[in-house]
């Protein structure tokens, strides 16, 4: 079982939702953690719960779809924080409609922060990674990249594009003792599926954050060369 005290993790989207779960998930678990977002006040309040939980926490505020931001941010975190171990990829963004109804710029947003975002985090964070040969690449789908339905077409597309991919990465980095790791959930009930309307967010129906975030940390502990595929897990492994 892998001991993951001590080590240095970089979550997108970590202010709220799956994200923040995920970060006080990490940081019970001994996990020193820095969390990305848009909404620095929000990023301010989940710092201050991470390091309650005894390790350290930092934020940076960067938008995933800006390659020269997230390549400055991630060089500063580096300097200021440390180098990482464990990346998630978990910024999205989500808009529902017709292909021929909804907006080219919101279709273009939504590929842009949710597929050239993981691209663009995993490119400034993967050379570090190379040179400890070791790490992992968590990289959030969806149920939505599995199947289409009639108003995802932007979302589906995003997410059928992370799971390729991930696919293409974990056989490129493998070889460097990497695991990359591509989660498929249905709805959950985060921030953003609360907004969307399309949950309510009651537990007895719908998943909880906590209880995927504890699922990300239990694959983290298995061994190395351990895979695990499921409908919402598919850990490709070295």
């Amino acid at each position: 079982m892998e001991n993951l005290n001590g080590k240095y993790a970089l979550i997108t989207g970590g202010g709220r939702g799956l994200g923040k779960a995920t970060a006080l998930a990490f940081a019970q678990e001994g996990i020193n953690v820095a969390i990305t977002g848009r909404n620095e006040a929000i990023l301010i309040d989940t710092v201050k719960e991470i390091e309650s939980l005894g390790v350290k926490a930092t934020y940076a505020t960067f938008d995933v779809a800006n390659y020269d931001d997230v390549k400055a941010a991630i060089d500063k975190l580096n300097a200021e924080f440390g180098t990482f171990d464990i990346l998630v990829n978990n910024a999205g963004i989500a808009a529902f409609g017709s292909l021929i109804d909804m907006d080219p710029k919101t279709w273009v947003d939504i590929i842009n922060t949710n597929l050239l975002g993981t691209y663009f985090v995993t490119k400034a964070v993967l050379p570090q990674l190379i040179a400890k040969n070791q790490g992992d690449v968590i990289n959030v789908s969806s149920t939505a990249g599995l199947n289409g339905a009639a108003t995802t077409s932007a979302y589906s597309a995003s997410k059928f594009g992370v799971i390729g991919l991930s696919d293409s990465l974990m056989r490129e980095v493998r070889k460097y003792n990497i695991r990359v790791c591509t989660l498929m959930p249905s709805t959950i009930a985060s921030d953003m599926s609360k907004d969307l309307k399309l949950t309510d967010g009651d537990p007895d129906k719908v998943l909880q954050p906590e209880d995927f975030a504890e699922l990300i940390v239990a694959n983290l502990k298995l061994p190395r060369r351990a895979m695990l595929k499921s409908a919402s897990l598919w850990s490709t492994n070295p």
